[in-house]
């Protein structure tokens, strides 16, 4: 077997942290700032610029992380933070963050989430979002989990915080609900196609 396909493992770190010593994105395979596509393949440079946090419109990258925190049904497999050059020579700022781990369920719903589409478990809120790979992505990555689930956080689009500030959203929620479900529509596919899992859900 390919050695991208190690099953994970689990190595503990300092203060009770555990690292991913194998993952769901191969470090081997491609690493971030890449023209085309940020956090290892899972979305193209076009999509991942969809989501916006109202600070202009900077070239995007990505920094990756692979970490366990705490103990939990669920490991993170990775970590990935989508950023944005500031102006006038500002440092990157981060966008959201989007998380690949191993989970025990596939995805439900949430209240008033919008469902991503045909062929794709999953739904999308203006701040948040989740898709669940087709069934068998998790045996092809090297998981023994029932599921891997792929989540996005948005936090400029966070409702609770905005109302606690009084401010309104940088992006109306209709759109930022439909970029965020677009998003997550790439991940899925690029996932599964990149661990030829795309036809066994």
């Amino acid at each position: 077997m390919d050695k991208k396909w190690l099953p994970l493992t689990i190595t503990l770190g300092v203060a009770g942290v555990a690292v991913v010593a194998a993952s769901v994105w191969p470090d081997d395979v491609e690493k971030p700032p890449l023209p085309q596509s940020l956090c290892h393949g899972a979305l193209s440079r076009e999509t991942a610029q969809l989501i916006d946090d109202g600070q202009g419109s900077g070239e995007v990258s990505a920094g990756a992380w692979e970490s366990k925190v705490g103990t939990t049904d669920s490991a993170v497999l990775k970590e990935c933070h989508v950023l944005r050059a500031g102006q006038d020579g500002a440092e990157r700022r981060g966008v959201y963050k989007l998380v690949v781990e191993e989970t025990r369920s596939a995805t439900g719903t949430k209240k008033h989430s919008v469902p991503l589409g045909s062929g794709f478990t999953g739904w999308a809120l203006p701040d948040r979002a989740e898709v669940t790979l087709p069934t068998g992505c998790a045996a092809r990555i090297g998981s023994t989990a029932p599921h891997i689930t792929a989540s996005l956080e948005v936090p400029s689009q966070d409702e609770e915080r905005l109302y606690g500030r009084g401010e309104e959203p940088p992006v109306a929620p209709d759109t930022a609900t439909r970029n965020n479900a677009t998003v997550m529509r790439e991940v899925a596919t690029r996932l599964a196609e990149r661990y030829d899992c795309s036809d066994t859900g």
